[in-house]
């Protein structure tokens, strides 16, 4: 098997299909599962998706957008899930509000990740994962909100840690059975 690093864009096809596989349970979820809805939303609409790109005033990676439109609107995969990029609810849960990508920057006070970057999904506590929407091979970012002390002379930017050097790997990592943080703690030990 190849590892997540060596994937590439030949391999897409079956990461698409062992990440339908895992969200819609044809294969057992990682441990995430437990913090994720009964089931993960139903796949955008290719026009959905263009809307929600206008929105961004970006396009989404090729391998998001499929993701996206083929396997599902999030509500599986790292962490608490992938965000929605429409606004989503589930029912029975105490905060209904599934978090939605297309919206996350309008409900953040102060400091907000520029445009550019792709809210993903929680990362626990005040860590938020994004993806790059800009940068060759979209490498993914893992922010903290407490990473950072403006009493030193700090901003917003230096709770920011490289996460992984491309969405494609990260989703790979996951897919396979692996830990998202293993590349993200590397960088800071």
């Amino acid at each position: 098997m190849t590892d997540a690093a060596h994937r590439t864009a030949a391999d897409d096809d079956a990461l698409v299909e062992r990440l339908r596989a895992l969200a819609w349970g044809t294969e057992k979820a990682h441990p995430a599962a437990r913090c994720l809805p009964d089931q993960p939303f139903p796949p955008l609409t290719e026009t959905e998706a263009d809307r929600a790109e206008r929105s961004l005033g970006h396009p989404l990676p090729g391998l998001l957008r499929r993701v996206y439109t083929e396997v599902g609107d999030g509500g599986f995969g790292p962490e608490g899930g992938l965000a929605s990029l429409t606004p989503r609810r589930v029912p029975h849960w105490p905060a209904p509000d599934w978090p939605c990508a297309t919206t996350a920057r309008a409900g953040r006070a102060g400091w907000g990740p520029p445009a550019s970057w792709l809210f993903l999904t929680g990362g626990g506590c005040t860590m938020e994962w994004y993806v790059s929407l800009t940068a060759v091979d979209h490498p993914v970012l893992l922010w903290d909100a407490d990473g950072w002390e403006p009493d030193r002379g700090e901003d917003p930017h230096d709770g920011l840690r490289y996460a992984a050097p491309s969405l494609r790997q990260w989703l790979w990592t996951w897919a396979d059975g692996g830990n998202v943080w293993d590349d993200v703690l590397a960088h800071i030990e």
